[in-house]
C-alpha cells in the first residue's frame, strides 16, 4: 500500500531524470575515416543497423546511378567519451533493393548480415547471409558461411537467438511467413492473410512475433512447427493499420508495435490487450522502424516529418523531439540507432543519426569534445 502511495512520485522523478538526459543531448558531426580518403561518401544513406555491442553498424547507400552500396562502419570511444568512425574497406554494390536487415549470430554473437533483396527486371529477389568478415580486406579470419536463399520479395527477416533454434531464421513474404535452418536448410511454411511486414523472436521461447499490413499481429512457436492448422498462432491482435514494426522487451510478455497511422502502442501479449500508447509519431504510409533501449527507459522513432522522438518507455511521456540536420523530404528520412556504449564498453548513451551523407552523434555528456573542441551544434 505504502509503494502504491508513493508509485506517482517514483515516476515523476524517472521522467525527470530521462528529460534532463535526453535534453541535455547536443548534436555533432562526425568525420567517417576511410582506408581510400580519395573516395569520400556522398551517396545518401537509406538504412543503418547497430550489432548487439554498438562497435558495428551496417550501412545501405543509395547509389545515384540506381541501387545501393552496404558495407559496415566500425566505432570506438575513447575514455575521455570521443567517438571515432571508420568505413570498411570493402563496400558491396547492387541494383536490387535492401528491403529488411538483421544481425546473425551464426558462429559467435553478430557474426554474419542478413538481408532481404528485392528482385528487379532480369535479377530474382533473394535472403542473403553475409559473414561480417567479408567487409574488410585486413580482417585475416576466414570469411565464414555465406549463403543465398532463393526466397524473392521477403519485405521482413529476423534471426533467432534461443538456444533450441540457434542457427533458425525467418523471412516474411507476401501472406506467408518462411522459417528456415540456415545450416540444414530445413524448412517451415506459415499462411498468413496478409503481407508480412515486420518481425522478431522472442529470446527465453522460440516465439516468432509477426506484423502485417492488415494490421494484423501474431505470434508462430517453433516447437509447434508439426501442426497444419492455424493452431501454431499462440496470440492474435490487431491494430488499425499497417505493421511496421515490432518489437519484443526483456518480459516477454510485453511487445511494441508501431503502424501506418503513426500509431504506437505496448501490447500485454497474455491479454492481447493495448497497456501503453506513444503518442506524437508521425506516419501515414512509409516502411519505418521503431528502437527500444530499456537499460536507459527509452522507445525512439523517425517519422515521416523527419522529426526523432524520444518516449518514456515507462509512462509514454514524449521527452523530445530532434529535427532533421536537413530539410525534410520523403527520401531524406534519418535513420538511428540508440546504445546505452556506443562504441564499446568505454562508450557514453547517446544517439546516432544518418542522414543524406552525413553522420552525427547526440551524447548524453555535455562535456563531450571531438579533437580536443567543443563542436556542439544546438
Amino acid at each position: 500500500m505504502v509503494f502504491r502511495q508513493w508509485l506517482p512520485w517514483l515516476l515523476c522523478v524517472f521522467r525527470m531524470i530521462h528529460e534532463v538526459k535526453v535534453g541535455s543531448m547536443r548534436r555533432h558531426k562526425l568525420e567517417i575515416q576511410s582506408t581510400d580518403s580519395s573516395n569520400p561518401n556522398t551517396d545518401n544513406f537509406s538504412l543503418i543497423v547497430g550489432d548487439s555491442a554498438c562497435e558495428r553498424v551496417f550501412t545501405v547507400n543509395d547509389v545515384s546511378h540506381g541501387g545501393c552500396k552496404y558495407g559496415i562502419m566500425n566505432f570506438s570511444s575513447s575514455s575521455q567519451g570521443s567517438l571515432s568512425v571508420e568505413m570498411c574497406d570493402n563496400l558491396y554494390f547492387t541494383n536490387r533493393k535492401v528491403n529488411s536487415i538483421c544481425w546473425a549470430s551464426v558462429n559467435y554473437p553478430d557474426s554474419h548480415v542478413l538481408l532481404c533483396l528485392v528482385g528487379v527486371v532480369d535479377t530474382p529477389g533473394c535472403v542473403s547471409l553475409l559473414p561480417a568478415s567479408l567487409f574488410s580486406n585486413s580482417n585475416p579470419e576466414q570469411p565464414g558461411m555465406l549463403c543465398s536463399f532463393k526466397i524473392s520479395s521477403a519485405w521482413s527477416c529476423a534471426w533467432c537467438l534461443n538456444p533450441q533454434f540457434d542457427k533458425t531464421f525467418s523471412t516474411g513474404l507476401s501472406r506467408r511467413v518462411i522459417v528456415k535452418d540456415a545450416e540444414t536448410g530445413r524448412t517451415q511454411t506459415y499462411s498468413a492473410g496478409s503481407d508480412v511486414l515486420a518481425q522478431q523472436f522472442a529470446l527465453r521461447v522460440p516465439v516468432l512475433f509477426n506484423g502485417c499490413r492488415s494490421g494484423e499481429i501474431f505470434s508462430i512457436d517453433l516447437r509447434q512447427r508439426g501442426r497444419r492448422d492455424q493452431s501454431w498462432k499462440t496470440s492474435r491482435f490487431h491494430q488499425e493499420s499497417a505493421i511496421t514494426s515490432v518489437r519484443v522487451l526483456q518480459d516477454e510478455n510485453y511487445l511494441l508495435a508501431a503502424d501506418m497511422l503513426g500509431q504506437i502502442k505496448l501490447w500485454d501479449v497474455r491479454v492481447t490487450k493495448a497497456v501503453q500508447e506513444y503518442k506524437g509519431h508521425y506516419n501515414e504510409h512509409a516502411y519505418l522502424p521503431i528502437h527500444v533501449n530499456e537499460p536507459e527507459g527509452l522507445l525512439l522513432a523517425v517519422g515521416q516529418d523527419c522529426y526523432t522522438r524520444l518516449w518514456s518507455l515507462k509512462d509514454g511521456h514524449l521527452l523530445r523531439t530532434i529535427p532533421s540536420p536537413h530539410p525534410a523530404a520523403n527520401d531524406l528520412i534519418p535513420s538511428v540507432v540508440f546504445s546505452s556504449k556506443l562504441g564499446g564498453c568505454r562508450g557514453l548513451p547517446g544517439l546516432l543519426m544518418a542522414v543524406k551523407h552525413d553522420l552525427y552523434y547526440f551524447p548524453y555528456n555535455t562535456d563531450y569534445q571531438e579533437g580536443g573542441e567543443q563542436q556542439a551544434i544546438l
